[in-house]
């Protein structure tokens, strides 16, 4: 919502990838890191890309382990490792192995690779949601994963019937 007072979150979307009593935690997902590349991780890693068409812009997840790598990607991946389905479009994965699939084309139909997270602690996000500082949509996946960045904010409000020119700042209850 405009007037969140974290300029990391302006005009973020936020999927949603885990939430529960203990709290939730979701990746940004219409900010690239501008002059990062995938390829630039995967050679830190000693990963060599077979496919350079799949070399795409990492992002930034969120501001909690920076340092840490997500993919948010298609249920056509499992990984032997770890993956977390998300829903019945979505799966996550946060482990080497979605990196060298996806380096040798053998990963995930749609995917893109995040940098950090966005995490709330217990009640956090409620609180958040209560006091108007997100508004909550449905994800569908040409949004996530087709949509251009800049134009993502504003597709996931009008998944509400929300037109962004509409939003304010100054919050309260009716």
């Amino acid at each position: 919502m405009p007037g969140m007072g974290d300029p990391r979150f302006a005009h973020s979307v936020v999927f949603l990838c885990a939430h529960s009593k203990y709290g939730a935690m979701g990746l940004i997902v219409n900010k690239a890191i501008d002059g990062m590349r995938l390829s630039a991780l995967l050679d830190q890693l000693s990963i060599t890309l077979a496919r350079p068409e799949l070399d795409d812009n990492l992002y930034f997840g969120g501001p909690v382990e920076t340092g840490r790598g997500f993919v948010l990607h298609t249920p056509d991946f499992v990984s032997d490792l770890n993956t977390l389905m998300v829903s019945d479009d979505f799966s996550m994965t946060a482990t080497q192995d979605v990196l060298e699939a996806i380096a040798a084309g053998a990963g995930p139909s749609r995917a893109f690779m995040a940098l950090g997270y966005a995490g709330w602690g217990a009640g956090q996000l409620e609180r958040e949601i209560a006091d108007n500082g997100w508004l909550t949509c449905d994800a569908p996946v040409g949004l996530v994963f087709d949509m251009p960045n800049g134009d993502k904010w504003a597709a996931a409000l009008k998944t509400l019937g929300v037109d962004p020119v509409s939003l304010s700042a100054a919050t309260g209850r009716a």
